[in-house]
């Protein structure tokens, strides 16, 4: 089996919002690299943080843990966080373990970023 590893780059949005685009596969061996930029948010200073999946092609247990903990930190420094343009699997999964109705899930970039407190 050959894996896609996760890449995972962040940019600011116009808005001021962090935009952190992950793509390929998220799971035990390739969370590490989402880490990694995860931790140079500025979670106190940041108007929020919208995490675009349009490139996410898998995620086991431990990229939900990844996409938790992010909204988590978001919260805690009164911050905005949206999880963006996930495939129809992703969501399946999503809704499967129940964060369907806890995670603010949005089409695009754009409609997460318009939401002033996902």
């Amino acid at each position: 089996m050959t894996r896609q590893a996760s890449i995972a780059t962040l940019e600011p949005h116009p808005t001021g919002v962090a935009v952190l685009r992950v793509a390929g596969e998220l799971d035990f061996h390739t969370s590490p690299q989402v880490w990694k930029v995860l931790d140079t948010v500025d979670f106190d200073l940041s108007t929020g943080l919208v995490i675009d999946g349009a490139g996410l092609t898998y995620c086991d247990s431990t990229g939900i843990s990844v996409f938790v903990v992010a909204y988590q930190r978001a919260r805690v420094a009164g911050g905005s966080f949206g999880l963006a343009g996930l495939n129809r699997e992703l969501m399946r999964l999503f809704r499967v373990v129940g964060l369907e109705n806890v995670l603010p899930f949005h089409p695009t970039i754009e409609e997460a970023v318009g939401c002033p407190r996902s």
